[in-house]
């Protein structure tokens, strides 16, 4: 899509599966992805298959450099700056597939095939988080997902898809998604009330 020439890069893709994939990039990368964004991958193949996710998760790795330094008694700021801006530190990113693009139509649902290796990685633009969020179907893959923190992402996830929306229609926005989420968790109250917090304003 032609959107993504403007868009972030936040990364490529090192390993992935249907249900998620990790990306990664240079440390000093890290001020564009944030948790609960809306990515999408952009495919290097005829496929015209863009996967959408969720990042669930940002970790960065040491090397034996940072081991040295924080063993040292005295990092100066210079050693610090250089070692954030001009190493190769590498920076992962994980994110969970919650839907696809082909064709020109989105669908709520896990892709037919994971994003291949060194797939490029975007942020999604207001234009298509707003699109991908006119349904909300996309809940119950992140509720049924393991080993992501589940209410803090639908909360994230939600905030995120709300702020791309006119200011008049986020509150409605949150209300339907309170309402879905309600349906979902019926069976389940405490795990209901703690996402209706994190959804809270403070």
């Amino acid at each position: 899509m032609s959107e993504t020439e403007t868009l972030p890069l936040i990364g490529q893709v090192l390993r992935a599966s249907t249900v998620g994939f990790v990306c990664g990039t240079r440390s000093q990368s890290i001020e564009h992805p944030a948790f609960g964004a809306f990515v999408r991958t952009q495919p290097d193949d005829l496929s015209g298959l863009s996967v959408i996710g969720l990042i669930h998760a940002i970790s960065i790795d040491d090397d034996p450099l940072v081991r040295q330094m924080i063993l040292a008694n005295n990092m100066n700021p210079a050693t610090i700056r250089d070692q954030r801006e001009n190493r190769m530190v590498p920076l992962e990113i994980s994110v969970l597939n919650v839907g696809y693009e082909q064709n020109g139509q989105i669908a709520q649902a896990l892709p037919p095939r994971p994003p291949l290796s060194l797939d490029p990685v975007y942020l999604c633009d207001a234009a298509t988080v707003a699109r991908f969020t006119a349904r909300l179907d996309f809940l119950r893959l992140i509720l049924s997902a393991s080993d992501v923190p589940t209410e803090e992402l639908l909360a994230a996830a939600l905030k995120a898809a709300a702020r791309v929306r006119p200011e008049a229609e986020r509150r409605a926005f949150l209300v339907e998604a309170g309402r879905q989420l309600a349906g979902l968790l019926s069976q389940d109250l405490p795990r209901l009330q703690y996402v209706l917090r994190l959804l809270t304003p403070a």
